[in-house]
């Protein structure tokens, strides 16, 4: 599986009334080890999509396990793996500052073309991923 590791510091407005990170920022952490997952790999989205093709999310998954504080600097790992020649499911593993896990999760991707209708990725995609 290929991978890549991405640096979050939480800002203040990620947080709760209690001090902690709102649950959906995980999300958007997600979504940015994906995108430089896919850069480290030489296919960036915006490549993508001027070429006709989205990542649509078909599948989320996430497991909250420790709590992430304002000011806290995450790593943020991920890795990809090939389900289908449509398909790619991309896992993630969020660690505090101490190397505690904060947070695992799993997103699931269908390859759309311009008329929203599904569609194999490219070649250059399915050599990185296979």
């Amino acid at each position: 599986m290929r991978a890549s590791t991405s640096s979050v510091r939480v800002r203040y407005a990620e947080t709760d009334k209690m001090g902690v990170v709102y649950y959906a920022n995980y999300l958007v952490w997600f979504e940015i080890g994906r995108t430089d997952l896919l850069r480290t790999l030489g296919c960036t989205y915006q490549e993508m999509e001027a070429a006709g093709l989205s990542l649509a999310v078909i599948q989320v998954d996430c497991e909250y396990r420790q709590p992430a504080r304002y000011d806290d600097e995450l790593k943020v790992t991920t890795g990809a793996k090939l389900l289908s020649p449509a398909r790619i499911a991309f896992d993630y593993d969020i660690r505090l500052p101490d190397g505690t896990v904060s947070a695992v999760g799993r997103t699931v991707h269908a390859a759309i073309n311009r008329k929203g209708r599904a569609c194999r990725l490219p070649a250059s995609v399915l050599a990185v991923l296979a």
